[in-house]
């Protein structure tokens, strides 16, 4: 009884929270602990390449950056499950529904496992071919290879970790989150010199380090939902397939899961194009520009974090000027970061990209250049990011969907296949930005309407 009453505490004190405290100080207390979460996420892939690039090489650096696509698409499918079971924990949560909750986090909790182990065998299978798509070539196939099969056998830690993490965060403890991040990210930088350099296993080594780290993390994760801690608790007898359930977090996670899976397919793309008009190091050169704007980007994804569960709550709990108020909280902030970030490529890239690798010449100017006209469009960007996850966080999933193909699909992937045949590389690097402004345009749209569409759902509750 004891127990039964301290969730019901924990529970009604994060429903306080959630639609009672003011908007800007709730969004500040969601978006540090996120922050340094993501933040400390980023650093997975980018600590490997800072120590791949220093130390193994360039043609190194070129290998790691061709899994880019590959891990693309395992991000994809935690993505899915992640964040869509996140949003209809949160959503029920605002309906002061915690058996309801509780059961999406069972049947999140089995497609995680389902689909680890999907991955995990066809990725395997089809590895060669897979490779040789995204622009292996004989000089960086082995760097790729070996880094692959090692991180195929801890697909499932990183699914779960990082899937379960963001069910953690839906509930609203970000700060654990927070814990979550930071201890696998910090173990994965102590590992990784020691793998590279100490132990002498190059590549191999840093994908040891990334799988240990997500062991820990998919462990740490997992005890949360077992402990005192835990809003809601992941019992055995929800570890199942509820079909409505699965629906609606295939629904909701189906817009991040396509930008993931357009992604990996416009890196694979943008991989083949790098090789025919820069090379090798080219590709290395695309590797160091995603590190960069992950990191920019990371912090607008905070920013989304830190709403989503606001905004989902009180979408479920029909509360307008809340979720108006920290919509434009999020628009006015990310649109702060990315100018920001936009001063600081333009006026320091050679600094950025020598953290990368300082001893490689052409792979230096490439980058430069690269960094700059791929990054032109980056103040307009933060609200993109911002209004997909507004479309996601009240369930808007058509929406949500809609403005992520536009601009990956309908944009960006027939710029990437007409503007090299003009400039060459630096049409390739222009693709982004043009395709940035284009969805912009239309993403504006919709945000607009939408923001006018949201009274609406007061008059619906008042009629039922």
């Amino acid at each position: 009884m004891f127990l039964i009453n301290f969730y019901i505490c924990e529970f009604m004190k994060n429903i306080d929270e959630l639609s009672e405290a003011k908007i800007g100080k709730l969004m500040l207390k969601y978006f540090i602990p996120a922050f340094i979460g993501v933040f400390m996420n980023a650093l997975y892939n980018i600590v490997d390449r800072i120590f791949i690039g220093q130390g193994v090489g360039a043609e190194a650096l070129s290998g790691i950056s061709i899994i880019f696509p590959v891990m693309l698409i395992m991000m994809a499918f935690g993505m899915l499950i992640g964040i869509g079971t996140g949003v209809y924990v949160s959503i029920n949560l605002g309906k002061k529904d915690l058996e309801g909750a509780e059961k999406t986090l069972g049947t999140g909790f089995f497609l995680m496992i389902a689909v680890s182990v999907v991955i995990m065998i066809v990725t395997y299978l089809l590895k060669v071919p897979i490779l040789r798509s995204f622009g292996a070539t004989e000089e960086t196939f082995q760097y790729a290879n070996d880094y692959l099969d090692i991180v195929l056998s801890g697909v499932a830690f990183m699914v779960i970790g990082f899937s379960l993490n963001n069910v953690i965060r839906s509930e609203g403890n970000a700060r654990i989150a927070m814990v979550s991040m930071i201890l696998s990210s910090v173990i994965n930088m102590v590992l990784d010199p020691i793998f590279i350099f100490w132990l002498d296993l190059g590549v191999k080594g840093a994908a040891y380090a990334t799988i240990i780290s997500m062991f820990v993390l998919m462990v740490w994760v997992l005890s949360h939902f077992r402990s005192k801690r835990s809003v809601i608790k992941l019992h055995k007898k929800n570890i199942r397939i509820n079909w409505k359930i699965l629906v609606q977090i295939v629904a909701i996670g189906m817009a991040p899961f396509t930008m993931q899976i357009a992604n990996s397919f416009v890196q694979g793309l943008l991989n083949k194009k790098l090789i025919i008009y820069g090379g090798d190091f080219a590709v290395g050169a695309m590797g160091i520009i995603n590190s960069v704007v992950t990191l920019f980007i990371m912090a607008i994804v905070a920013l989304n974090m830190a709403a989503q569960p606001i905004i989902g709550f009180n979408y479920g709990a029909k509360s307008v000027k809340r979720i108006k108020d920290t919509l434009r909280i999020s628009l006015v902030a990310a649109t702060i970061i990315a100018v920001g970030a936009f001063i600081l490529v333009q006026t320091i890239p050679g600094a950025i990209v020598k953290l990368f690798n300082n001893d490689n010449k052409a792979l230096y100017g490439i980058a430069i250049r690269g960094l700059r006209l791929l990054l032109l469009a980056l103040p307009i960007i933060g609200f993109q990011v911002v209004a997909s996850n507004f479309f996601q966080a009240v369930g808007k999933a058509k929406l949500a969907l809609f403005a992520t193909l536009f601009r990956q699909v309908i944009g960006l992937i027939p710029l990437l296949l007409i503007l090299p045949g003009f400039w060459g590389i630096d049409g390739i690097w222009l693709s982004y930005p043009i395709a940035d402004t284009m969805s912009a345009i239309v993403v504006g749209f919709l945000l607009y309407r939408e923001w006018n569409r949201l009274s609406g759902i007061v008059v619906q509750a008042k009629t039922k």
